[in-house]
């Protein structure tokens, strides 16, 4: 990785409105390769600018707030992934968000629907090969109907079945026996709900095609005639070492054989016959990602009202302290330097705080958190699922020691801060109804917080007195040091 070096601050604000001529940048850091792709916004559209070797120097034209780094199955799988974000963050100046399988799949299917449009009234279905991992998609228009990610990867395939270096017939019908049968968890449903079209990308099947027309097997496309005769010629080699396959990359080679193996396995179990290929994928999917984030078609809104609409939650109530967390939000935004992301994901906890009730109510913040750290929701990478969790966890009752264990340190201050907004959000409306709050008066300095409540409504009020008299104590387990005042 080059050591690139930025000046640029990790925060962004996705909720800045977007102009012609603004530039983006999106990052790919996948198993087996980092790409960027850097793109103008011009009339609603965007067009590819260069893609340059060193990063962090292209970067530094481009607000933070433009610039979108994704890393997929290599770092999902780290044990200890902050040991490699911290160092790769700091080199390449600007946060790097951990994606799902799923969620990866979602984005290369956006990516490919972008740069070839589906027929009107078409399903197709998407494959991405990457180095650990194989995304397969099927979408209706530019939404994901269906989402699937296995751990197969032309990179972990290779590594796995041909390790040594060694190419044959039999090795190669075992391992194909049992990739296959990772697709066949989910070929039954797929072919239920079918397909119009299958189309592939990424580097991997974007090589197959280049050898299939290379052989002069098709035009470019990869299909069920040709990809046997592929796959024997590849055998034919013997060795990983000497595959010399007409169209081949010295690159591609040395993880080409798992590739083919995936890619047989895919077109076996699915029943396909033909497959075009994408010029685009996960990156250009991010960018079209970003043009809908922070805007109407933001697909983590869409993500926040389906779970509510699942797990039944209070819309009224759930609105309620949405608008009283904003509202103090705002009232500390600027001396707590909370940025309109913060914003965002605060409302998100607060439309989500809860979720955990349709588990049971003893310990509900406790339920919700698991749900949403756990889940595959749509739009939102880990880290951000991770803070969800963390603000729905700790918005009532004590704060364990665990509870901000997976925030990545740079995000730890800002996370207790949205915890502390939230707590008081969901304070101040506990009755459940639709009483007005008196004019919320609320000062930060530091990490001292002071909120200012009308004598007589705080009176009239004992519950709600003795609760937050309850909650200095809550808010030193966040580092902060509340005080109430009765004015």
């Amino acid at each position: 990785m080059n050591d690139l070096h930025s000046t640029h601050l990790f925060a962004r604000s996705a909720a800045l409105p977007l102009q012609d001529g603004d530039l983006l940048a999106a990052i790919d850091l996948g198993s087996n390769s980092f790409h960027m792709v850097v793109a103008r916004y011009v009339l609603g559209q965007l067009r590819t600018v260069e893609c340059l070797a060193r990063f962090g120097q292209r970067l530094r034209d481009i607000p933070p707030q433009r610039v979108r780094a994704v890393a997929t199955n290599t770092v999902r799988a780290l044990s200890a992934p902050q040991s490699f974000l911290m160092p790769a963050e700091t080199a390449l100046g600007h946060a790097i968000e951990i994606v799902s399988g799923r969620e990866e799949a979602r984005l290369i299917y956006l990516g490919v629907a972008h740069a070839q449009p589906p027929r009107p009234g078409h399903q197709r279905l998407v494959i991405d090969i990457g180095g650990g991992s194989t995304e397969c998609i099927i979408g209706h228009g530019f939404d994901a109907l269906e989402r699937e990610s296995l751990q197969l990867g032309c990179v972990a395939s290779t590594r796995r079945f041909f390790g040594d270096g060694k190419l044959g017939r039999k090795r190669w019908k075992e391992a194909l026996t049992e990739v296959t049968g990772q697709f066949h968890q989910f070929a039954g449903v797929y072919r239920q709900l079918g397909w119009d079209e299958v189309v592939g990308s990424s580097g991997t099947i974007k090589s197959i095609g280049e050898i299939c027309a290379a052989m002069q097997l098709t035009k470019g496309a990869v299909t069920a005639q040709a990809l046997p005769q592929v796959r024997d010629a590849l055998l034919g080699y013997g060795r990983i070492d000497a595959i010399d396959l007409p169209g081949l990359s010295e690159q591609r080679r040395p993880i080409i054989a798992g590739g083919v193996l995936v890619l047989e396995a895919a077109f076996a179990a699915l029943g396909l016959e033909r497959m075009v290929v994408s010029k685009a994928a996960l990156r250009e999917g991010v960018l079209y990602d970003m043009l809908g984030r922070g805007g109407a078609d933001d697909p983590r809104d869409a993500s926040v009202s389906a779970l509510m609409q699942r797990y039944g939650i209070d819309a009224a109530q759930a609105a309620r302290v949405e608008a009283t967390a904003l509202a103090l939000f705002d009232r500390v935004a600027h001396d707590w330097q909370l940025q309109a992301d913060d914003r965002l994901l605060l409302a998100w906890a607060a439309r989500l705080h809860e979720l955990g009730l349709a588990i049971a109510h003893s310990q509900y913040q406790v339920h919700g958190a698991y749900v949403l750290a756990n889940s595959d929701i749509a739009g939102f990478a880990q880290q951000e699922q991770r803070a969800l969790a963390a603000l729905v966890r700790t918005h009532r009752r004590g704060i364990g020691k665990s509870a901000f264990e997976l925030i990545p340190d740079r995000l730890l201050a800002v996370t207790r801060r949205k915890s502390a907004l939230l707590r008081l959000a969901v304070l101040l409306q506990r009755s459940h109804e639709a009483d007005a709050l008196p004019e919320l008066r609320l000062h930060a300095e530091g990490d001292s917080l002071v909120l200012a409540l009308p004598r007589r409504w705080l009176e009239a009020r004992p519950l709600l007195r003795a609760d937050l008299a309850d909650e200095p104590g809550a808010f030193a387990a966040l580092g902060i040091a509340l005080r109430i005042e009765a004015a």
